[in-house]
């Protein structure tokens, strides 16, 4: 298991992490598994899409931001990010990604990202890579 280190640099944005989790693939050895990758923060979330064009970020995070306004006059929590926390959970905060030939399997256009909701921060996600060598 390693830890990833995440730097935001808005309050909601998304963060494509494939890369990095490409090269844990790689340091592991892992020929054919899986890749487990957990956020450990409340306000923030994983997810794997479209990493070709860069307005599928703007429109799923215009939608959050619909769904899950900042301001609601019944959030009662009181840190003033019940709306991150929202986010969070229609996302989840865990993905699981298939390791074959000891590359991430992934289609065409897709990458992982890292779902920011309460940025800026530096943030942290677990990544264990399962399964068996060369």
């Amino acid at each position: 298991m390693e830890r990833l280190r995440v730097s935001t640099s808005r309050r909601c944005e998304l963060v494509e992490i494939t890369a990095p989790l490409q090269e844990a693939v790689e340091r592991s050895g892992v020929r054919e598994g899986a890749l487990v990758a957990q956020t450990l923060h409340t306000t923030s979330a994983l997810t794997v899409n479209e990493n070709a064009d860069p307005d599928v970020r703007h429109d799923l995070l215009a939608k959050l931001e619909r769904l899950a306004p900042r301001e609601e006059p019944f959030y009662r929590h009181g840190e003033g990010n019940s709306d991150s926390h929202l986010k969070t959970s229609l996302f989840g905060p865990s993905v699981t990604v298939i390791v074959s030939g000891g590359r991430l399997l992934l289609g065409t256009w897709q990458g992982v990202f890292f779902c920011e909701f309460d940025g800026p921060r530096e943030r942290s996600v677990a990544v264990q890579v399962l399964g068996a060598g060369g």
